[in-house]
């Protein structure tokens, strides 16, 4: 098979270095790509919004299966222009994809057909959402409607917060269009967890749960980010809990899409929230996580193209993922002053070091190759991701590939997995 993979960040270097593995695999491109996954596919200088030039170049290089990372793509409609033109595509439909392209899409959805969510409203003009704090419970939550590459989220302790972020979406339109409308919804309490779950528009197969980190500093403290870090799997989410998420929230989902006209096929992302009333969603992401991919991918033992090319044909009912009982655990290494202003083109030292570690690999985000080597270009730059039989061995070896990396500015968190370490030698014991 011959497989294109859209995009340029850690999330498709996993992708593409798992489907590198596939015996199946003949030939692999990436478009645009980044220095790492142009160690295992070939690079195509096509920009992931280009659809038309995408399709061309499907159509002109044979490709079997176009698997389409981010989210703009996907809103876009890339996979109805990729059908269109006869090509087989992996993920949601444009219609589809408006469960994470609109807060308000989804919330409504939800509403409808019983989905458990917390309180929300919804508000088009920017006076109507203050008069609405005013009255509102602290702390809240204030959405931006759109995408806002994971930064449209602000969950605020006092008012004055909570307005200035009403005003930065509404008023100051400092996420363009996407603010152009926002969601005010309860602050759920409790401990969050992701889920991810291959879909075929009928039926939808689990993934391990992934714990993330969205705040930018230790102790989840600072503005958030797209992702510092994550691990897998989450040992306060166990299969029963894995089943009722997929029989409570993302199965009906699917099927409330399928009832309205939108069948969803690709990776269905439930951000959930553990609370003393039960599981409830904060968001769902239309496609693979970012940097949950990084920690997920190397557990995976199936052969991931079988299962995106069941997804894609309709025949997921009766597969399933293997997966490693192995710990993982990724740490993101970024630019300094992300996620505010930052600097590119800091050359990258340590990564072939850190690359021979055990049971570490190292993917790329934000990362671009000239003459003189590997060189910073984004916010987040790397994913440094290592498996272990126990999260302590997980994390020791993360943070030992992340110590061997060099940037100027470079910052990461430090705190990723220790929750789940401090679990696991408390109770003395290899969580499932």
């Amino acid at each position: 098979m011959k497989i294109l993979v859209i995009g340029s960040g850690a999330r498709e270097h996993a992708l593409c270095w798992k489907i590198a593995q596939s015996p199946r695999v003949t030939k692999l491109f990436c478009a645009p790509g980044n220095a790492g996954t142009a160690q295992v596919a070939e690079s195509v200088p096509i920009r992931a919004e280009d659809i038309d030039a995408l399709a061309r170049f499907a159509r002109a290089n044979e490709i079997d299966l176009t698997v389409v990372g981010p989210e703009d793509p996907l809103a876009r409609g890339i996979v109805d222009a990729f059908q269109a033109a006869g090509l087989r595509a992996f993920g949601p439909t444009r219609a589809a994809a408006r469960l994470e392209a609109s807060k308000v899409f989804c919330k409504e959805l939800l509403a409808r057909h019983g989905i458990p969510m917390g309180d929300f409203a919804v508000f088009e003009e920017s006076q109507a959402a203050l008069d609405y704090l005013r009255a509102s419970e602290l702390p809240i939550v204030v959405k931006a409607d759109g995408l806002a590459k994971g930064k449209g989220v602000t969950v605020a302790a006092t008012r004055d917060e909570a307005e200035a972020a009403v005003r930065a979406a509404m008023v100051e339109r400092v996420f363009g269009d996407a603010g152009g409308r926002v969601v005010i919804e309860e602050c759920l309490q409790g401990p969050e967890v992701s889920l991810m779950a291959f879909a075929d528009g009928k039926t939808a197969v689990a993934m391990e749960p992934v714990q993330d980190y969205k705040r930018v500093h230790d102790g989840d403290q600072g503005p958030n980010t797209g992702g510092m870090g994550c691990y897998s799997p989450v040992p306060l989410i166990g299969p029963e809990m894995v089943d009722e998420a997929m029989e409570r929230v993302l199965r009906p989902t699917i099927a409330a899409l399928a009832e309205e006209g939108a069948p969803y096929v690709g990776v269905l992302y439930a951000g959930l929230m553990l609370t003393d009333d039960g599981l409830k969603v904060l968001e769902f992401n239309g496609r693979f996580g970012d940097p949950e991919t990084q920690a997920i991918v190397p557990r995976l033992e199936t052969d991931l193209v079988d299962l995106l090319e069941a997804c894609v044909e309709g025949r997921l009912a009766g597969a399933g993922a293997a997966w490693s009982p192995k710990k993982s655990v990724c740490v993101v290494m970024a630019s300094g002053g992300y996620p505010g202003d930052y600097e590119t083109g800091m050359p990258i030292r340590g990564l072939e070091r850190a690359a021979r570690l055990p049971e570490t690999v190292v993917f790329h985000a934000g990362t671009r190759r000239t003459a003189e080597g590997v060189v910073t270009a984004g916010g987040r730059v790397l994913g440094v991701t290592a498996l272990g039989e126990t999260f302590r061995e997980a994390v020791d070896r993360a943070y030992a590939g992340a110590r061997e990396i060099e940037f100027e500015g470079s910052h990461y968190r430090r705190d990723i997995a220790w929750r789940a370490v401090e679990q696991e030698e408390r109770c003395g014991c290899k969580t499932r």
